[in-house]
């Protein structure tokens, strides 16, 4: 097995400083530049009133087309709505690189320079749209148990290693990086970064009900499930009573074959049966097509208490998950991600629960906190779980009647080891005393190991740790 060396990691937070612009050039034409900018918004000003009336009537169509019952059109005018709602409450918008694109053709470092100089001026380069909300604002305070209230104060006690665990991994700054952010943005004090739902966003999904939505499956979440398409390699444990779960996992830009497939790679807090009382939190990193329109490896977060039926969505959907960082956008891209045979970057996550409120918080590593689920959300998850689960799943969609190619983690098996293999280290569980201990009896488990496999082991640099992944379709895998 190859070792796991740390310094050929790459934590979240780490940048290399953008190519600069000479300072004094850059000043001299920031008048012209600036008089440039104006004359070429004002001259677009007449086309963009005029033709966002008419994609307007277009988009509305398309929609109406696209979802032609009334409940159908009812969740989707709501989806819209909000997201009316959410703009006009914001206080900032990021959104994607698109302006003075002849400037940019032609000087692109002094526009980016120009640019980043113009408060009123922030850009994400992936081309998504990011509102600045007030806390208070945010979809989590629909729910009728938390309308006219703000989000709860931190935890002071949060999970420490106890004596014999896993190594702390080195984090350094554990703030990861997200295209959204790559400059330094954040949203002001007071408020969260949400990612823009456009109506395309809706449209790509079949159903405006159950868009933010995982599809509705009563099989095991963890056994084999190739009635439902679904496809695991993971560790897991379980016969224990568990309060959180820790581990940091590398991030790959996984190649998904249809907009129908997502592959993951999460952490799964767990309890009840595998029937439809089934609650569940989980978080990581996914690529979906469908949910998100590009091939991105993406932050995530999901819930549910009903085995993925009614109850629970994606990230900020529904109301849910509660954020309080204004920092992180769930939803939004990770970058950079990991490199075959080159630099590794993985990011580090803690569920836990808080043992005097009862929420279950998320967390960056030993770092900062992103936000909780509360307690009321969940029946069996009110109190403890009963599982913990790591690892990867993808869709298998079985395009042509053949295994599909979408790839599990890096998209290569586990026996390639180190730069090679999607990894999660120094697995860990919060037990009763709110401490972290080594996941102990980690079981390892792949649906099909001629598609995805897993390999794991234990050292004193990773503690508790496991490759896992694979191509998907291959000879072994028809």
């Amino acid at each position: 097995m190859a070792s796991h060396s740390s310094s050929s990691i790459r934590r979240g937070g780490r940048r290399k400083d953008r190519p600069g612009v000479p300072t004094t050039m850059a000043a001299s034409l920031v008048p012209f530049l600036l008089l440039l900018l104006v004359s070429m918004s004002s001259a677009a000003m007449a086309a963009k009133h005029g033709g966002a009336d008419r994609r307007s009537v277009r988009a509305r169509a398309r929609a109406r087309a696209a979802f032609r019952s009334r409940d159908e059109w009812e969740a989707y005018r709501k989806i819209m709505d909000r997201m009316v709602a959410m703009e006009k409450d914001c206080n900032k918008t990021i959104q994607a690189k698109s302006s003075l694109p002849f400037l940019g053709l032609f000087l692109p470092n002094l526009a980016t320079y120009l640019l980043d100089s113009i408060s009123s001026f922030v850009f994400s380069p992936d081309g998504d749209i990011i509102h600045c909300v007030p806390c208070h604002r945010q979809p989590a305070f629909d729910h009728p148990k938390l309308r006219g209230q703000k989000p709860e104060d931190e935890p002071v006690e949060r999970p420490v290693p106890k004596g014999g665990g896993a190594a702390e991994e080195e984090e350094g700054d554990v703030y990861f990086r997200q295209a959204w952010s790559d400059g330094g943005e954040r949203c002001p004090e007071g408020t969260v970064p949400i990612r823009r739902t456009t109506a395309q966003d809706v449209m790509r999904s079949s159903s405006a009900r159950r868009f933010g939505m995982k599809k509705p499956r009563a099989s095991n979440v963890r056994r084999d499930s190739t009635s439902d398409g679904h496809e695991h390699a993971v560790g897991y444990v379980t016969g224990d009573q568990f309060y959180g779960a820790k581990a940091s996992l590398n991030v790959w830009s996984a190649k998904v074959a249809s907009a129908a497939e997502f592959s993951l790679s999460q952490i799964w807090v767990i309890s009840g049966s595998f029937g439809n009382d089934l609650n569940t939190i989980e978080a990581g990193w996914q690529v979906s097509p469908e949910l998100y329109g590009d091939s991105n490896p993406r932050f995530f977060t999901y819930w549910t208490t009903d085995a993925y039926q009614a109850t629970g969505c994606y990230n900020l959907h529904c109301s849910g998950f509660v954020q309080t960082n204004n920092r992180i956008a769930m939803g939004a891209a990770i970058s950079p991600t990991s490199v075959y045979n080159g630099r590794q970057f993985d990011i580090s996550l803690l569920i836990w629960k808080d043992p005097h409120r009862g929420n279950w918080w998320l967390q960056l590593g030993s770092g900062p906190l992103v936000g909780y689920w509360p307690s009321f959300l969940f029946t069996h998850l009110g109190g403890h779980a009963n599982m913990v689960q790591f690892g990867g799943e993808v869709v298998n969609s079985r395009p042509s009647g053949s295994h599909t190619p979408t790839q599990m983690g890096s998209g290569h098996f586990p026996r390639e080891g180190f730069n090679r293999a999607a990894y999660f280290r120094n697995v860990q569980v919060v037990d009763g005393d709110n401490s972290l201990v080594p996941a102990a009896a980690l079981r390892l488990v792949a649906d099909h190991p001629g598609c995805y496999d897993i390999q794991g082991g234990y050292n004193r640099a990773w503690g508790n740790y496991f490759y896992y992944g694979g191509p998907g379709r291959n000879v072994h895998c028809p």
